[in-house]
């Protein structure tokens, strides 16, 4: 005899579960409601592979039900429709073969034209659906570094960098140059565009545009040690004078992005505030790039040219100077630093206005610069 409390109880959750599920409605389905025309595109690429999807398996469903209903036990009229010696039926055998594999060519061709079309490579052809972007535009390069656990972007053509901030005009075509300073991590703004991996020693690219003006976040998307969780960026999509408001406010901060405090600013640290340089050292990514904006290191192009070359002869095999890229002796931190709590970007002023980038208050990290490095390798 079943239980009249456990009844009770299903009847009651089987009754309150859409309550329960209501403060879901007040949800931010960002990836399904974008600002950007890439993400836009996306976003119909799941949509439409949903649908086709369901092509398949709403009817599958509806039979069961039916096939239950239809011959269930208590149902003898199906009993004049029983055949034991039933094995083949070539209508059932084409429907059950042919409807999928329609859905499988659709999105075949589905996937292979969009991979193409939305390759993070490839140039935009579009501000939107409506509106095509003239060939003589020259889109805005941001160049965006992965640190620990933070995120700096650089804005070659303004001459200015950001940590922790991403601002972007509206309707202008954006080029990221993308890479890390030690450990793979993966660059994405659900508003913007898909995610796409930063990684130590490469450049990766993603082409990407603002429809509208528009507050969000962007995150590492894969986990990178300790600071991981908060490694986060605002992430704002402005008109153009509010974009050119913002680039002056950047400008004004007089603090200067070099190899010196880029190398202070790479030490792993968490919750860092957003921080503003009105001047930044040109061939600063390139040097990231290459792992050698440290003093004295040598360059991945500078060795693959020797490569190239056929070699440095045999004396280059005790010419070691400048090849250790790793800890404890590595572009980011060296062995005696010990980052316990001091300012990430101690020459670059807070985004609000305050002396320093000092610590967020609350961030109780204990980690020191050399642990917080070995945690997260």
């Amino acid at each position: 005899m079943p239980n009249p409390l456990s009844l009770d109880r299903a009847w009651i959750f089987r009754w309150s579960a859409p309550i329960l599920a209501l403060p879901l409605t007040g949800c931010n389905w960002v990836v399904m409601n974008p600002s950007g025309d890439i993400a836009v595109q996306q976003r119909d690429l799941i949509l439409i592979s949903t649908a086709l999807m369901l092509l398949i398996v709403v009817p599958v469903m509806a039979l069961v039900v039916f096939f239950a209903w239809r011959y269930r036990a208590a149902n003898q009229a199906a009993d004049k429709d029983y055949d034991p010696d039933w094995d083949h039926s070539t209508k059932l055998e084409l429907l059950i073969w042919s409807a999928p594999l329609l859905i499988i060519i659709c999105l075949g061709a589905l996937t292979w034209v969009s991979t193409h079309k939305l390759d993070p490579y490839r140039p935009l052809e579009r501000i939107d659906a409506r509106t095509a972007i003239d060939p003589k535009v020259k889109p805005l390069t941001v160049e965006v570094v992965a640190l620990d656990w933070k995120w700096l972007f650089i804005y070659p053509e303004l001459g200015i960098a950001t940590v922790n901030e991403l601002a972007l005009p509206v309707n202008v075509p954006v080029r990221f140059d993308i890479t890390a300073s030690t450990v793979m991590n993966s660059f994405y703004v659900p508003e913007l565009a898909g995610q796409i991996y930063a990684m130590p020693g490469m450049k990766t690219q993603l082409h990407a545009v603002a429809n509208r003006p528009v507050a969000g976040t962007g995150i590492s998307a894969n986990y990178s040690g300790a600071g991981f969780t908060h490694m986060r960026f605002a992430y704002r999509a402005l008109d153009r004078a509010a974009f050119d408001a913002w680039a002056a406010r950047v400008k004004a901060s007089r603090a200067s992005l070099d190899r010196n405090v880029y190398l202070t600013l790479a030490k792993p640290s968490e919750k860092a505030p957003v921080a503003y340089f009105s001047a930044v050292d040109p061939k600063l990514f390139d040097a990231v790039v290459n792992l050698c904006p440290r003093p004295g290191q040598r360059c991945m192009s500078e060795l693959m040219h020797v490569n190239m070359m056929g070699g440095a002869g045999k004396e280059s095999a005790r010419d070691t100077n400048g090849l250790r890229y790793d800890f404890p002796d590595s572009h980011v931190i060296e062995q005696s630093d010990q980052n316990r709590g001091q300012e990430t970007a101690p020459d670059a002023p807070a985004a609000d206005g305050a002396k320093g980038a000092s610590r967020i208050p609350g961030d109780h990290s204990s980690h020191s610069g050399a642990d917080a490095h070995a945690q997260h390798r």
